[in-house]
């Protein structure tokens, strides 16, 4: 893929913001996922060579380069307009002969996105002839290149004002995933404590059923201290007498009465009279005359 920049106007100044000499070229599937990129699917991108030549990956040189007019820089009015009088623009460049390769006008944030999974690759969406777009990944050898390659564009979101809403909307997608991180980790606490949870019955411990409207009586004659069998099924016999309050006997019977007149009465002693109250014949003739 090559393209060529138009020629920078004549009273432009432009600066090297950022360089590194060795850039690996790749090409990206498709993105599949709104988290964002990563390598998995990257194959190093190749010029196209004769049949019989063995192909060979692309490595180009990086520029981060910025232009703004000599206006631009000695105006008061800098501070309301420099976003629209400085162009910052990513090249890929041959390395040996400076050609161009790829260019990408670093006009969003999205336009560079580090990927998931390493700190040394990103992907980058490049612009050809006629407004034709593609997303590139590079990657850097070393990772202090990537780095300071973060830095930079971090610097150019400042200088044209882009930073305010980069940093809102980070904060707003690392506040959702904190969010829904506390909550995915939640509930696997939650599982984890339920599955290490004993549900057995410890020695002891009954379980308690209540069917209908028979479980608060239920419950109250055998909180009383009878078993469920009495409670159902039979009525329990008086409280034993513990010694605090005494009964009354039962009424004896009609034996027992009749016994105790006799022995209250004592014996019967006749009383003295003739001999005609007693039976006897105590006449006329006596007895025996």
């Amino acid at each position: 893929m090559s393209s060529s920049l138009p020629p920078p106007d004549p009273d432009a100044i432009q600066r090297v913001l950022f360089l590194c000499s060795t850039v690996h070229i790749y090409t990206v599937p498709p993105l599949t996922s709104t988290k964002g990129y990563t390598t998995t699917g990257w194959s190093p991108l190749v010029a196209p060579t004769a049949s019989n030549s063995t192909p060979a990956a692309i490595i180009t040189r990086l520029r981060v380069l910025e232009t703004s007019s000599a206006s631009t820089v000695t105006s008061s009015e800098f501070s309301e307009h420099h976003n629209n009088k400085i162009e910052t623009t990513i090249l890929l460049e041959d390395p040996s002969s400076g050609d161009l390769f790829a260019a990408a006008p670093y006009t969003s944030p999205s336009v560079v996105e580090a990927v998931l999974d390493s700190s040394r690759f990103f992907a980058v969406r490049v612009e050809g002839e006629g407004g034709r777009k593609a997303v590139l990944g590079i990657g850097f050898e070393e990772r202090g290149e990537a780095i300071d390659f973060g830095i930079c564009l971090q610097e150019v979101r400042k200088v044209l004002g882009m930073e305010g809403k980069t940093m809102d909307s980070t904060r707003n997608s690392a506040a959702a995933a904190m969010k829904f991180g506390r909550k995915e980790s939640g509930a696997k606490e939650q599982e984890k404590e339920m599955g290490k949870r004993s549900w057995s019955l410890k020695e002891g411990e009954t379980i308690k059923v209540e069917i209908g409207g028979m479980g608060a009586k239920r419950k109250e004659i055998v909180d009383d201290g009878g078993t469920d069998e009495e409670a159902l099924f039979s009525i329990k016999p008086p409280p034993q007498n513990t010694g605090g309050m005494l009964f009354l006997p039962p009424p004896p019977s009609a034996q027992e009465v009749k016994a105790e007149r006799r022995r209250s009465r004592g014996p019967v002693i006749p009383e003295e009279g003739s001999a005609a109250d007693l039976g006897f014949d105590d006449g006329e003739f006596g007895e025996f005359q």
